[in-house]
């Protein structure tokens, strides 16, 4: 923040642009450098980073750059999907933040071309016995809730983390997937002179006015002040402004169409621009406005919501008006595109901006520095707690932590079938499953994050976010195809913030190049840390993978399904306690050695359990993870509401104690139930494919399950089970409630 201004660019940013343009620029021209060179907009520090990840597949059609990633799954079709954080807005109006980041992901599906079919919610707060976090929690679910219902687009899938890091800076990230044609797909860009641009949807207002910057800062005790950068959302416009864009993207005419997000017109344009080698001559005067007397500052900065950005061959104009004509959706003509490279814009006849549009869409790279927090190895260092005298009280205690526990109490709160699209829902398999209508084939989706691991080992614990999201969706019966991802820290310019950073993106590249995954876009999400308690959140890198079911017919859920059928592993068991809901649950330990992530072990883990379920040899599987063995067997037995019995000394693992052997948290493990006349075809194919595979049980009739082996012998009532793991989290939120 430099005195003079009053801006939020650094003195070399402001003498980097000076010299650019080689004269002052004036007070609009400053606020939309302040806007495109934030954080939020610029990735400045993380883009050097986000080089590294593996991008290219046959099958990807749009990677990173975009407003969404595009990827071919035949017959003609595509599959958009993109993520998005709405941390800050979130933070102080949890209504509207978690809403307009509902609205703002669903806008990036449509401007590449596809219809929205689906919505995930990745969220965190403070513990929910803080009545803040609970206060956050009720109506980040309640905003997002309201919204995706309103538009009619189900949520399908989400995941909820309690932790104390996230008691002030909650975290909302929202993703959305869409289904488009092939021959349909639309560029977020502006590659022709002579074209439109025209601005369709809501109104322009001057709510959300510098969101993007307020997005690039840290919360303080002043930042209740910032509550105007939050955008007001508006489903019922969206609904339709959704029918009105597909309908006008079957006519041809549209030749680029970009979301106004963070940064607004400013955003969009320079950026659509820049892209495609192009300039725009804007009239800002010409702009449909909420709002009397807004100056040209406030029009082009403005982030009000529900708002497109269209390029439109001039041929087909009339064809397009009449569209949103009839749905009675507002637009403005507000310019056309150029051969000049330069943004250029008019408020009433006078020239308020003329710059350079690669200039304004790319500004420099700051190399952040990186070192590594004593905390890691002091943690890993941090001695194992003693075995608790009673393991079955320790597995209901698991079962009711907020952590593990149901989280239906958040779902049910959201329209997950409308669309009827919807096969797998939530609390049934371990992913989503939607039907891709008028084929046999299947899309699965599913988002993942393990904040504690990637604290304690930045490496591993992305590395094995991504892993744990691939085999959730393999889980279901899907292929893995491609993923995005969201990236939550601190502060970049905390060098030890930076350093988990750039190891995180280390682990998240590696994996994804050993299992053949592409990334194919993403968020990065910084300062998100609070100035008064000095809190930084744990490290989170949010995953969502999504995957294709050639047929129908290989959908596979959790639940245990047949008594006397066998219950398998898949994968090998380690000492590898540290970050693991037992430890932080159990005995209020945050340390010990996490999870190692080997991509070699993932992929053959994740291929022997597809090849299982192409095969019929299995009719269940569930990912072993947070909670271990003990609380993913108990979730199937759950769901199927049957008992099971398990030989601990059956399980391939190194030597442990019972404890360790229960709640590890090592990855590439499944669970499976193996139908009891394919078990010969089970051991064939584990040997013929080199698994890590092993017959542990069987499930039962009876009511209960038991683990034996190694002196032990831990029986659970599977009633009392079910209880507590539905009814937990909900009781712990009405307890704060009510008082």
């Amino acid at each position: 923040m430099t005195k003079q201004l009053q801006i939020n660019l650094t003195e070399y940013e402001i003498e980097y642009i000076r010299k650019k343009l080689g004269r002052e620029p004036n007070l609009v021209e400053w606020g939309v450098f302040e806007v495109t060179w934030s954080e939020h907009c610029s990735y400045k520090s993380s883009r050097p980073v986000l080089k590294i990840l593996p991008t290219e597949a046959d099958y990807v059609i749009v990677g990173p750059g975009q407003d969404a990633g595009v990827i071919d799954i035949g017959d003609g079709l595509v599959l958009v999907f993109k993520i998005e954080s709405h941390n800050h807005p979130s933070a102080i109006d949890p209504y509207n933040g978690a809403a307009t980041g509902i609205g703002g992901i669903i806008r990036d599906i449509m401007c590449m071309g596809a219809r929205p079919i689906a919505l995930l919610d990745i969220l965190r707060f403070g513990p929910p016995t803080s009545s803040h976090s609970v206060w956050l929690l009720k109506n980040v679910v309640r905003g997002i809730a309201d919204y995706g219902n309103c538009v009619g687009i189900p949520t399908v899938a989400g995941e909820v983390e309690f932790d104390e890091s996230f008691e002030r800076n909650c975290l909302v990230n929202v993703a959305c997937v869409g289904i488009g044609r092939k021959d349909r797909i639309t560029p977020s860009i502006a590659p022709r002179p002579g074209d439109l641009f025209v601005l369709v949807g809501g109104s322009t207002g001057r709510d959300g006015i510098h969101g993007a910057a307020f997005a690039s800062k840290t919360l303080s005790d002043r930042s209740e002040e910032d509550r105007p950068a939050v955008q007001i959302g508006d489903p019922f416009t969206k609904k339709v402004l959704i029918d009105a864009t597909m309908e006008a993207l079957e006519t041809g005419f549209v030749v680029g169409l970009k979301d106004l997000g963070g940064g607004g017109l400013a955003t969009a344009l320079s950026e659509m621009t820049a892209l495609g080698n192009t300039g725009a001559d804007i009239d800002l005067s010409k702009v449909h406005l909420r709002e009397d007397g807004m100056t040209p500052y406030e029009i082009i900065l403005s982030e009000s919501q529900e708002r497109m950005l269209f390029v439109i061959d001039p041929r087909g104009f009339d064809v397009i008006r009449r569209i949103f004509e009839k749905y009675e959706i507002p637009y403005s003509v507000i310019g056309h595109v150029t051969n000049t490279g330069r943004l250029v814009a008019k408020f009433n006849g006078k020239i308020v901006i003329d710059l350079p549009s690669k200039l304004v869409a790319r500004g420099p790279v700051i190399e952040r520095k990186a070192r590594k927090p004593k905390y890691i190895d002091e943690l890993k260092r941090i001695p194992p707690p003693s075995l608790p005298e009673d393991l079955e009280e320790t597995i209901l205690k698991l079962l009711s932590s907020p952590n593990i526990a149901s989280k239906e109490w958040i779902f049910t709160q959201y329209d997950h079938e409308v669309g009827v699209r919807t096969i797998v829902k939530p609390g049934q398999g371990d992913a989503a499953v939607l039907r891709i209508l008028n084929t046999n084939k299947a899309i699965a989706v599913k988002a993942d994050a393990n904040s504690k691991h990637t604290y304690l080992d930045p490496y591993n614990g992305a590395a094995g976010s991504l892993a744990e999201a691939c085999r959730n969706v393999a889980a279901v019966g899907a292929r893995p195809l491609a993923f995005t991802d969201n990236a939550n820290f601190g502060s970049p310019e905390n060098p030890e913030v930076f350093w988990q950073f750039k190891e995180a993106f280390r682990g998240l590249a590696d994996m994804a190049r050993g299992l053949g995954i592409p990334c194919v876009g993403g968020n990065v999400s910084f300062y998100n840390e609070d100035e008064v308690t000095g809190k930084i959140v744990k490290p989170s890198i949010v995953v969502v993978c999504v995957g294709l079911i050639e047929d129908l017919s290989h959908i596979t859920t959790m639940s245990l399904k047949s008594p006397d059928d066998y219950i398998g592993i898949i994968g090998y068991t380690r000492r590898e306690l540290g970050g693991s809901e037992y430890y932080y649950w159990i005995h209020n330990i945050v340390g010990g050695q996490p999870p190692k992530a080997d991509a070699v072990a993932e992929k053959k883990a994740i291929n022997f359990v597809l090849e299982c379920i192409k095969r019929g040899i299995i009719t269940s599987a569930h990912d072993i993870s947070n909670g271990g063995l003990a609380i993913a067997l108990s979730e199937m037995s759950i769901a199927g509401n049957l008992g099971a019995l398990i030989d601990l000394t059956k399980i391939p693992s190194e030597p442990m104690r019972i404890d360790e052997l229960l709640f590890s948290e090592s990855y590439a493990r499944f669970l499976i139930e193996i139908k009891r006349e394919r078990i010969n075809q089970f051991e064939n194919l584990a040997r013929e494919m080199n698994a890590v595979a092993a017959v542990i049980g069987q499930v039962t009739i009876e009511k209960v399950v038991r683990f034996s082996g190694f002196g032990v012998d831990i029986s659970c009532d599977l009633d009392t089970m079910s209880d507590v793991w539905h009814k937990s989290l909900e009781r712990m939120l009405e307890g704060i409630y009510n008082d």
